[in-house]
């Protein structure tokens, strides 16, 4: 198990190089133009409150489910 743990790791830290060069890529993409900047920062909020709202969601139903349970008993 500790094995696999450690090739793990290292496998992620020598494929580290290729997510910092796709970084940089995107970093020169959204200087070159103001209007792409302001729809990249859009699109990383939309992707960013989508899982906040769907734990919401489930926590919700989770909460109404448990509270129906215990007024039950």
């Amino acid at each position: 198990m500790i094995f696999r743990l450690i090739i793990l790791f290292l496998f992620f830290c020598i494929s580290n190089i290729k997510i910092f060069a796709q970084c940089a890529m995107c970093k020169a993409v959204v200087e070159s133009d103001a209007g792409i900047a302001r729809g990249v920062n859009d699109g990383i909020l939309y992707l960013m409150t989508i899982p906040y709202i769907l734990l919401a969601i489930v926590g919700f139903v989770v909460y109404k489910n448990y509270k129906k349970n215990n007024s039950d008993a």
